[in-house]
């Protein structure tokens, strides 16, 4: 494991005592560190924090650790209060969605206020602090010989993905768990796998075994490919922390010799007689890098996927795109759309398989998306290339 550079990293000043100090910055969502930071401790009361988080005041730790969870546990539950008076509905879902990722952002921005001390080795200086150096260091690599500070939350979403990656995901396809690293979007919605599972292989692959796997992740669906027989699969994805992690599921499955994976930006070269790809679901501009695997701004992915297709598919091969359809149920894109953008990249439809998704959101009463999320489906769209292609 690589250590993590410190130059150009952002650098967080407080006063402490009457003494300016600084710590470099971590964000994972890349939020720059806050202006504002006052010192707490054990006698802070959840009103006072919440009320100078809520004004974009920090609140740097220097009490005992299980009492900042407690602290932010207070935190989120005055965020999670519903308003006194009752707002005026959202008109249509599109405007659900955005005052729904309006608020989401608010919560998130008020309660990451809370930050935590870190030494150089990743260990926290704070009475009853876990050992958090696996966490950290799976997450920003060895020890760089700095101090630096980190949100709680940003800290818990780390422990998170520590356990994720030890215990692994089980996945029924395979008969096997995929190990998440940190950053990496975790295969737990198991409908996708199991659609790119259940469906016949095109033809073609019994003579030119050959596949792609665009944007990869954590290698699942590649996986999935190489236990049905495919000889030869090319994994592609852009993300670092992607790529390792599907090196090491591929590695541990007894797969490695049959898949290979490539850092690149969508397709490797070359043309393959299955192509698969499951972009990111939802339209929209992510506020992290870990929302990436869930919203892809403008449709730039999905758009470049169907876009270079047909450039890569071997004659009589086919693309295999999974895409749920919550967008549309949002009014963020329209079946129109999608067919016509299939359309204009000289591809047809050859055949379409659906799955209705069976998570706990979906029948969330409480959610605000719940109308769009109740009516989801997970679609395997079968596609090929139109005869004059």
């Amino acid at each position: 494991m690589n250590a993590i550079s410190t130059i150009n990293r952002p650098v967080i000043n407080w006063n402490e005592s009457g003494i300016d100090q600084s710590a470099h910055w971590r964000s994972e969502s890349g939020t720059p560190p806050p202006k504002r930071v006052v010192i707490a401790d054990d006698r802070m009361t959840a009103d006072a924090a919440y009320r100078l988080a809520c004004e974009g005041t920090a609140l740097l730790w220097r009490g005992d650790y299980q009492n900042a969870r407690q602290l932010l546990q207070a935190m989120a539950r005055r965020a999670d209060e519903k308003p006194r008076k009752a707002k005026n509905k959202p008109a249509t879902p599109k405007d659900a969605f955005h005052l729904h990722r309006q608020a989401q952002s608010q919560r998130s921005r008020t309660l990451n206020m809370l930050l935590l001390p870190f030494n150089s080795d990743h260990s926290i200086p704070l009475r009853r602090a876990p050992d958090v150096r696996a966490a950290c260091s799976e997450a920003y690599g060895i020890d760089d010989g700095q101090p630096y500070v980190l949100s709680l939350r940003g800290l818990l979403g780390l422990i998170g993905a520590h356990e994720w990656r030890k215990n692994g995901v089980q996945i029924p396809a395979l008969d096997a768990r995929i190990h998440p690293h940190y950053g990496v979007f975790a295969p737990i919605r198991g409908e996708y796998v199991s659609l790119v599972n259940d469906t016949p292989l095109p033809l073609l692959t019994r003579t030119q075994s050959v596949a792609f796997d665009i944007g990869t992740g954590t290698g699942v669906l590649a996986a999935v490919l190489a236990r049905h027989g495919i000889k030869r699969i090319v994994a592609t994805d852009q993300d670092l922390r992607a790529l390792a992690c599907a090196r090491e599921n591929l590695t541990r499955l007894g797969l490695a010799d049959q898949v290979d994976i490539v850092e690149a930006d969508l397709f490797p070269e070359g043309h393959a007689a299955l192509i698969v790809c499951n972009p990111p679901w939802v339209p929209a501009r992510p506020s992290s890098p870990l929302e990436y695997a869930v919203f892809d701004p403008e449709s730039r992915m999905l758009n470049g996927f169907l876009g270079g297709l047909a450039a890569h598919l071997e004659p009589g091969g086919e693309g295999w795109l999974i895409l749920s359809d919550l967008a549309e149920h949002l009014g963020l894109r329209t079946r129109d759309e999608l067919l016509a953008t299939i359309a204009a990249a000289g591809l047809q439809v050859l055949g379409k398989i659906d799955v209705k998704p069976h998570h706990p959101r979906a029948s969330d009463t409480n959610d605000p998306l719940y109308a769009a999320r109740a009516a989801e489906l997970t679609s395997l769209w079968r596609l090929g290339k139109t005869m004059n292609n």
